[in-house]
């Protein structure tokens, strides 16, 4: 039930999905730390620290999820530290353990390498919402990769393009996030098993000066938590800007959307597009007949909020004096979950987005042939010069007769462009196919076959990649 008196944060209370809600959730970090613990206390068992015994291991493996956090946090009100509570609070559930849970560790032990499993899990989450989103934009860029629009440089008409063109655009960036957050979900490292300045002399001293030992122990934690490598070096951090650079990643999308959605908004203001329009949604509170792109709008509010939030990854890496400092902790519980909330919730719209776009045809049709006569000046100045033609009269001719139809839209308000009718009236074209002419597939140049290309060439891969994956039973 929601405490109304408080303040909520909406990406919890109102936009983000459970699944990313619950992986940021206090459950998923300590159940983690429990089991960072049990998997520290086994490889140091199996390297030959025998005051770690079978029950121990058994008690512990025993209560990984049955965490009693308000006695956790009676705990922390008399440590002040939160993973001192949690080593109590385990301890408690698993006496056999409570001498050797967290032996040789530092917090950020349980701390960081918590995080990095939290943000590899994340990054395979946004994997999946994002290739549905590639999915749903791909289909309709391929419905429509030969239906012509007009293309647009700074928001002025330009040449002829597609909407399936103009949609490729879109997926190309959508695949440039792809392949980053697939790079960094694939090479994650752990932190490892490093000590409290990163020297692993704890560790050392347990194995008695067995350095090989120590090595052992950090592959082997790493192994056991499903990774193949560890940072090579850290203080008691792993470095943090690698924060940096998996929210810079992360906010990629924010980029993309934001680029995509503000598209959407202008083509909806021009007609050409529609959002999903449910049943009963309300467009204006005052203007029923409205039918806003809130749901583009709502992208590009959210997206907005995620670009920025690796600033405050780059000035917590900028300011970490020495081995670490402490004023880390407080921003990163704030800026890491809500990169990957935030993310969630763009994927999500987009998805929604995407899934239900509707390209008007005959508003673009009109908006088409409206400029298309226009467009066309150059192609029927070549055909008049090869039907014998004076290349300059006809030039002058052209002028004229173009900004007599501009004047007459633009002064008089007049709905057509009558620039064909006026030149079938002038003898200086009276060989010229004008009506052949103004066939609005001639002008897009390569656009439907650019498309079809990228469609196939790198969307469709991410697409097998992800029905491979749910071939396996991952939803990753």
């Amino acid at each position: 039930m929601a405490d109304h008196d408080t303040f909520q944060h909406p990406l919890v209370g109102r936009y983000a999905a459970k699944e990313m809600r619950q992986l940021f959730g206090q459950q998923k970090r300590i159940g983690l730390w429990r089991r960072l613990w049990v998997a520290l206390a086994e490889a140091e068992q199996e390297l030959g620290l025998t005051q770690i015994t079978d029950e121990a291991l058994k008690q512990m493996r025993a209560h990984l999820d049955d965490i009693d956090f308000t006695k956790a946090a009676d705990y922390e009100k008399q440590f002040r530290h939160d993973v001192m509570a949690h080593v109590h609070t385990f301890g408690d559930v698993a006496p056999a353990a409570k001498a050797i849970i967290h032996l040789g560790a530092t917090s950020c032990y349980v701390t960081d390498n918590a995080e990095l499993v939290l943000m590899r899990e994340g990054l395979r989450m946004l994997l999946a919402r994002l290739r549905g989103v590639i999915a749903a934009f791909a289909e309709f860029a391929g419905k429509h990769a030969d239906l012509p629009c007009l293309g647009a440089t700074h928001f002025q008409v330009a040449q002829l393009t597609t909407v399936g063109k103009r949609a490729a655009l879109w997926l190309q960036d959508l695949v440039s996030d792809y392949h980053e957050l697939s790079r960094l979900e694939r090479d994650m490292p752990m932190r490892g098993v490093k000590g409290t300045t990163g020297t692993q002399a704890s560790f050392l001293e347990l194995f008695d000066g067995d350095a090989e030992k120590v090595k052992q122990l950090n592959t082997a934690v790493c192994k056991k938590m499903g990774f193949e490598t560890s940072f090579a070096v850290t203080g008691q951090t792993y470095p943090r800007k690698y924060d940096y650079q998996v929210l810079t990643t992360i906010a990629g999308i924010g980029v993309s959307a934001q680029k995509l959605a503000t598209d959407i908004r202008l083509l909806c203001g021009l007609g050409e597009l529609d959002e999903p329009f449910e049943e009963k949604q309300i467009g204006s509170s005052a203007m029923a007949y409205k039918r806003n792109p809130m749901r583009s709008e709502r992208c590009c509010s959210i997206a907005r909020y995620l670009i920025h939030l690796p600033a405050n990854a780059a000035s917590t890496a900028a300011e970490q004096w020495l081995e670490r400092t402490l004023d880390d902790s407080a921003n990163r519980r704030m800026s890491i979950p809500e990169t990957f909330l935030a993310a969630d919730v763009v994927l999500s719209i987009l998805h929604n987005i995407g899934s239900g776009l509707i390209a008007n045809k005959p508003v673009i049709a009109a908006r088409v042939k409206r400029e298309l006569p226009l467009m066309a000046t150059e192609k029927i100045i070549m055909q008049a010069v090869r039907a014998g033609g004076d290349r300059q009269e006809i030039h002058e001719a052209i002028r004229v007769h173009s900004h007599a139809a501009i004047k007459r839209m633009k002064e008089e308000g007049a709905p057509d462009n009558d620039l064909i009718a006026r030149l079938k009236g002038d003898a200086l074209f009276s060989k010229v196919p004008l009506d052949e002419l103004m066939d609005a597939t001639r002008f897009v140049g390569l656009a439907p076959l650019q498309t079809r290309e990228f469609l196939e060439q790198h969307v469709k891969p991410i697409l097998a990649e992800g029905e491979a994956l749910k071939g396996e039973g991952l939803n990753v």
